[in-house]
Formats: structure tokens, sequence, C-alpha cells
């Protein structure tokens, strides 16, 4: 049974208490706290009372847009910043899951939602850290980018790369297949998030963000191309 503690940063007391109440069933523990300051305070605090394994985030709160909340913990310092984050987004507006992702969510789901599938969503999302953390060959280079599969950074020409959990599964995935086109379907199978039908343009949303961290011009991308109507290639030979 899983011992993973999340935070739910939500101002729905009620929802608050049955979230909690249905994912303590499957072993998970969750800490409430009701609006954005107490939970980006939480985070911040991690060093003392340690970090959550996963950040369930509401989109409306009272204090602070859940966009800002997320883009607040993406510039946090040390490990807070590589949190997953499962943002929940009302009425599921395209809009609201394109931007999220573009600030580093991991994932999203629109309320309302079934508990199973924000238990899914949520293994999903800690699955492919925990799969991401086993040992793996020596890093990965192509030109001045290193890919560390042990340490799960990236870097290009010794200068770290910032990507989340999930951009950086997505990386690898395209990385050990270089020269291989990949659609939008493949890509998604290889990081095992299939099975959540996932929202099809996320993939060119955390494409996008991919490139702005490793490539010199992601306008022009050298290293991850699109092949137009059919998906992407990691480039064999780059610099």
């Amino acid at each position: 049974m899983s011992t993973h503690h999340l935070l739910m940063i939500e101002d729905d007391a009620r929802l608050a208490q049955m979230v909690g109440e249905y994912l303590g069933q499957s072993g998970f523990s969750v800490e409430h706290a009701a609006d954005a300051q107490r939970g980006l305070a939480r985070l911040q605090g991690g060093a003392q009372a340690g970090l959550p394994d996963l950040v369930i985030l509401d989109l409306m709160l009272p204090d602070m847009d859940g966009l800002e909340v997320c883009r607040r913990i993406r510039a946090m310092q040390g490990a807070a910043a590589q949190t997953p984050v499962l943002m929940l987004t009302a009425k599921g507006d395209p809009m609201d899951r394109i931007i999220g992702l573009e600030l580093g969510a991991d994932d999203y789901l629109p309320k309302p939602f079934e508990p199973r599938e924000l238990l899914a969503r949520i293994r999903a999302v800690l699955r492919r850290r925990t799969e991401g953390a086993a040992p793996q060959a020596q890093a990965m280079r192509f030109g001045s980018l290193e890919i560390d599969r042990d340490a799960r950074t990236v870097a290009v020409a010794g200068q770290p790369c910032e990507l989340t959990s999930y951009q950086f599964d997505l990386l690898v995935a395209l990385a050990e297949r270089a020269g291989r086109v990949l659609t939008r379907d493949q890509i998604m199978e290889a990081v095992r998030g299939r099975e959540l039908e996932a929202f099809d343009r996320s993939i060119d949303v955390h494409m996008g963000r991919i490139r702005a961290a490793i490539e010199a011009d992601p306008k022009n991308p050298k290293r991850i191309l699109t092949v137009r109507g059919v998906g992407y290639v990691f480039a064999r030979q780059q610099d």
C-alpha cells in the first residue's frame, strides 16, 4: 500500500475532506491548505516538515489564481520547485489547461471529476517519477546537451535546464529513440500516460516548454524537430 503524502490546495473544505477520505482508503495521506498563501508557505517550509510527493492545486482560489501559484512553485529554490503538480481546472477550459502546462503543471483534471480518475492520475504522475528514477545507463550526450537519467537533470553547455518531471520523461523518451519519428500517441505511451487519454494538444505544449529549455533558438529548433502531420523526432546530430 502507498505511503505517499499529498498536499491539496483547495478552498472547498467539503471537497478536500471527501478527496482526503477517498485517497486515504488507497494509502495516501492528504494535507489540506485552504488558500494559496498557506499552500505556498507549506512548500517553502518543506525542509523542516518534509515536502509532499505531489500537489493537488485548484485553479480557483480566494487569494490567488492557481496559475500564479503554479508559477511560484516552479520558481522556488531547491527540491520544492520539482514537486509534481496536478491542477484542477474549472469546467475543463482548454485554455486553462494549456496555460497550466506551460507554467509547469504535470497533469490536469477538470471539475467535476470522478475520485477514481483523480486517483489514477495521481498514481500515473508518481509512477512516472518513480520509474524515471530507476537505475539507468550513463548520461546521454548529444553535443552540448547532457541528459542524466540517474540524477534526472538536463544541462546545455554545463548550464542546468529547468523541466518538470513529466517534461523530463518526455525528453528522455525522445532521446532514447533518437532519429525515430514518434507520433503523439507513441510519445504518450512511452511515458505510460496513454491510459489517461491525455489532451493531445498538451504534448505540443510540453514540447514547446522543452524546446525553450534546451534549444538555442526555440522557434528554429535543432534538437526536437516537428514532422508535420505525424509527430516529433529527436535529431541524432546536434551542435
